[in-house]
């Protein structure tokens, strides 16, 4: 087969691209930019455009040349590529199949033993301990997650040769929907993209739909917070309910924080559904070091950096606290970036109250916000005005810095231990400057 990826280089896409390689098909894609993705996927085999596409030079895309060799047998494309999307409307002008990621990952749920993990966090982690636990079981899983993880090669994806199908299934947008598990894990269930959902019932809704999804024979593990009506049998999971687990869990993980343990009680669950016995399970998550962006932590001269995706107030609140408790007596600095004027917009109290209990609790010492990272062609109007970083960090007072230029960033360094730098944009491409900069300073 020949298959054409539009946004090959998201996090999801990118995955499913990396399946077809190895099975043999050719790949083709494009993304608007070169990144670390793109660039394996090169070195994999795959052929990549580079370059935002239009409408009046689509012809000069070589994917898209007049011949007959450039017909494909099938299109996939991101989540967020639009419906007026030059290379999409080629596609569909020339009649060939074209699937949304979801769709396309929807179609591979029908076709093996799925585990799909959702939930409004933890999901990657989660995904991530399952998939390990099964691959030391010697189930040989083929495992698609929204992170890149050591034990994979730093890759988002392993294929594997059995039934089991371990993915991460998202929520955004009711990307859900599309899937067909076997066994469903829902973590927990929270506002978030509200900018689609509008209101919580309409999150909870979609979250039994996707639990609805699972057959009688099935299963559905979910923590307490879940409310799930499904016609498969449910089970729950907390630190209260599973005191003896999670005093196991907490002994051997490397990870740390309580929501780490509610991510490796659910994966227990899994395991022990599939008679995977608790023996293996333990000494799986006991090798597990974190997935990319979660707590990912470096010693550099002078001070300890970590890296980590948190940009919901709930994960932020959990990550700061478990930072302190790790580091408890150093000197902290959070940076964080805020991701989407509308998600700012419509979690803006949630993330006055986190930060300010984050420094009146002493988690962190202070606080700097960049500013925020803007999506391009998702937002417009006057969002921004009201809802941006300099206001926020007003609002939670004290403490907290607004900072428009990250170049003057490292000034704040002194005299912290404990440097945070946090959030779902750009963020980490500044966090990988500071730590190339820190390590070459220690070569030299």
């Amino acid at each position: 087969m020949k298959i054409y990826f539009i946004g090959i280089g998201g996090i999801g896409v990118s995955a499913l691209a990396q399946y077809y390689l190895q099975k043999g098909d050719k790949v083709f894609g494009s993304d608007a930019y070169a990144s670390e993705m793109t660039e394996m996927l090169s070195k994999l085999g795959a052929n990549i455009v580079i370059g935002p596409q239009k409408k009046e030079n689509i012809s000069a895309n070589p994917a898209f040349a007049s011949s007959s060799e450039a017909q494909y047998d099938l299109v996939i494309y991101s989540p967020a590529v639009k419906n007026d999307n030059p290379e999409l409307m080629e596609a569909k002008g020339r009649g060939i199949k074209c699937l949304s990621y979801p769709e396309a990952l929807g179609e591979m749920t029908k076709e093996k033993y799925t585990i799909a993990i959702a939930g409004t966090h933890g999901k990657s982690t989660t995904t991530a301990m399952v998939a390990l636990i099964l691959i030391k079981a010697g189930l040989d899983p083929t495992v698609v997650v929204g992170t890149k993880l050591k034990e994979f090669g730093n890759s988002n994806f392993r294929m594997g040769k059995s039934k089991y199908f371990v993915i991460e299934a998202c929520e955004h947008e009711e990307s859900f929907l599309n899937y067909r598990p076997q066994i469903a894990v829902i973590t927990n269930i929270e506002g978030d993209h509200l900018d689609y959902y509008k209101t919580l019932e309409n999150i909870k809704r979609a979250f039994n739909e996707f639990a609805g999804q699972v057959p009688e024979d099935g299963f559905v593990i979910k923590g307490r917070n879940a409310q799930i009506e499904t016609k498969a049998k449910i089970s729950n999971f907390s630190l209260e309910e599973n005191k003896e687990d999670a005093q196991k869990i907490k002994a051997i993980l490397k990870v740390p924080g309580d929501y780490n343990i509610l991510n490796g009680l659910a994966a227990l669950g899994v395991a022990r559904l599939l008679n995977i016995s608790d023996e293996v399970s333990l000494m799986a998550l006991s090798q597990f070091y974190g997935s990319w962006r979660r707590f990912d932590t470096i010693d550099l001269p002078g001070f300890t950096l970590i890296d980590d995706y948190a940009h919901h107030p709930t994960e932020i609140g959990a990550m700061l606290a478990s930072a302190r408790e790790k580091y408890k007596d150093k000197k902290i600095l959070c940076v964080f970036q805020p991701h989407q004027y509308q998600r700012t917009q419509f979690l803006w109290s949630d993330f006055i109250n986190v930060f300010k209990k984050a420094l009146a609790e002493k988690w962190v010492d202070d606080l700097i916000l960049l500013d925020v990272y803007d999506v391009i062609g998702r937002e417009g109007g006057d969002i921004a005005k009201n809802y941006n970083s300099k206001i926020l960090a007003e609002k939670i007072g004290e403490k907290c810095i607004y900072l428009s230029d990250s170049t003057k960033l490292e000034e704040y360094f002194s005299g912290k231990e404990v440097v945070i730098m946090m959030g779902a944009g750009n963020i980490y491409n500044l966090s990988q400057e500071i730590k190339s900069k820190y390590l070459g300073a220690c070569a030299d």
